[in-house]
């Protein structure tokens, strides 16, 4: 008889594993176009209000471009994804829950993007590697003292001999653009299966978790047997699966930051060749962020090991044991009493019960114990007033107050009708330097508007064109400063009505 049927079953239990799950849907391109839109190298988690605003705007997009979408919104989808084993929610060290893909949702990516990207099947670089590694795992294997020296005594010669032409002047052949893409395709095939075999890590050590607390949560041996048993899962937490037999393994060369340094130089010593110049952008930033995932990968599983030691720790500390014989105590009570209470209870008799203790209704309740330090007076203020300034005077406060309206007036008055002045920046421009500051210009305009100065200038330079004057203004701090403000003339009538405001109509 064929083993079909055996091959069968391993068909099945193939396709009911998640990643395959996944593919085999109806939504399957939607599911996974969304994941690769959300998700990525740089953003491995999402905070979970935000992808359920996402995925609604994924939908709303895609409908309106009469593309075929599932029914339910955002949130809906985000749960079902959860339950189908493609996503994961848990809560950020901000307080916040959010969502992570699974191992199984980076496989189903990760054979998606290989699926779509063109890239050779069989290459030298790909031979090279094969043979690389199965000549190195031979020498290791082979337990003959003899054949492994032969083996050291020919590396050693061959590379010798390259060191030594290469030093004599040989020629150095540099590599193709074609032989070097097919090795970086070689190396991406490699780069991308890591996040995935990273979060298998991940959740092989979570399912540990989970099931060591429900067992300790469920254990009804004595406590002491408890902790042995625990203990010795704890010595053995990573060697007890096949993922974290593998991640220990890797991590001696992972912990190495001189190794990790080299791979980050050899990274950048290929982007220098110049094939590199046919890749995008984001694909070169991706390859040389190889040394930063792998260093993700790693602190992200050593953090979850560290979760569960932490759980375990926190469950052997505060494991009361007094606490549970008072438990079981009242518990026997209670049973007790039932017994009693069943001798003459009828068959439909009921018992009412409170749930949940009442809360205690205390006016006031101590938060702390009176401190006599509390209530002592500060110390005495330091006496300071010897290192005080110099009060300002009364004219320094001035020199920086606001235009002096009265003064300008009386300028501009004799200014028009004694000295004859052109204009008012012409009148301003004879003052003294101490009525000369730049807020002064604001008191001249105020002035000119009270006497209608500036509509008439107004009006006559949109007949003659716009004309201003330059205003030499002089700073209290002695400093110079030239404004240019539109050309004022004032009138006879101006100048009088500008006399009647300081010193009244009768003023001659």
């Amino acid at each position: 008889m064929s083993d079909i049927a055996a091959e069968l079953a391993r068909v099945h239990s193939a396709f009911d594993r998640p990643t395959l799950r996944l593919l085999d849907r109806k939504w399957a391109p939607f599911v996974l176009a969304v994941f690769k839109s959300s998700f990525s190298r740089d953003r491995r988690s999402v905070q979970a209000d935000r992808l359920h605003t996402q995925v609604d705007a994924y939908l709303a997009d895609l409908r309106s471009v009469g593309s075929d979408v599932p029914g339910k919104n955002g949130r809906a989808l985000c749960v079902q994804w959860m339950n189908d084993q493609w996503l994961y929610r848990e809560t950020g060290d901000d307080g916040e829950e959010q969502y992570s893909l699974t191992s199984h949702a980076l496989e189903a990516l990760l054979l998606v993007d290989g699926l779509s990207r063109d890239r050779a099947l069989i290459s030298e670089s790909r031979l090279t590697t094969i043979v690389d590694t199965v000549r190195h795992r031979a020498t290791q294997a082979n337990p003959d003292r003899d054949e492994r020296i032969r083996r050291l005594d020919l590396e050693i010669a061959q590379k010798t001999a390259e060191r030594d032409r290469l030093a004599t002047g040989g020629e150095i052949a540099a590599a193709s653009n074609d032989a070097m893409h097919e090795g970086y395709a070689n190396l991406i095939d490699l780069i991308t299966q890591l996040p995935s075999d990273f979060k298998r890590v991940e959740e092989s050590v979570a399912g540990m978790h989970r099931q060591i607390v429900n067992d300790f949560r469920a254990e009804e041996r004595p406590i002491s047997e408890v902790l042995d048993e625990y203990l010795s899962k704890t010595d053995t937490l990573m060697s007890s699966t096949a993922e974290g037999r593998a991640f220990e393994g890797a991590f001696v060369l992972l912990r190495n930051d001189a190794l990790l340094a080299e791979l980050k130089n050899d990274l950048e010593s290929i982007m220098l060749h110049p094939f590199a110049l046919q890749l995008s952008a984001a694909d070169r930033r991706s390859f040389m962020g190889t040394v930063s995932l792998i260093r993700k990968g790693v602190d992200d599983v050593l953090t979850q090991r560290n979760g569960l030691t932490t759980t375990l720790r926190e469950h052997i500390v505060n494991h009361d044991v007094v606490k549970d014989r008072e438990l079981e105590r009242l518990l026997r009570e209670i049973n007790k009493e039932l017994a009693i209470w069943m001798e003459t209870a009828g068959p439909r008799s009921t018992v009412t019960a409170e749930l949940m203790p009442g809360t205690l209704e205390l006016e006031h309740l101590r938060e702390r114990f009176y401190d006599p330090g509390a209530h002592k007076a500060p110390p005495p203020l330091e006496d300071v007033s010897a290192l005080a300034p110099e009060p300002p005077t009364l004219d320094a406060m001035r020199t920086q107050g606001g235009p002096l309206l009265a003064e300008l007036r009386d300028a501009m008055v004799t200014a028009f009708s004694i000295d004859g002045a052109a204009s008012v920046g012409d009148a301003f421009n004879s003052l003294d330097p101490a009525m000369r500051r730049p807020v002064e210009i604001l008191g001249l305009l105020q002035i000119a508007t009270q006497v209608d100065a500036i509509d008439r200038t107004e009006a006559e330079a949109a007949t003659a064109g716009s004309d201003t004057e330059a205003f030499e203004t002089v700073r209290p701090d002695g400093s110079r400063r030239t404004f240019r403000v539109p050309r004022i003339i004032l009138t006879d009538d101006d100048t009088a009505a500008l006399a009647a405001m300081n010193y009244g109509s009768d003023h001659d």
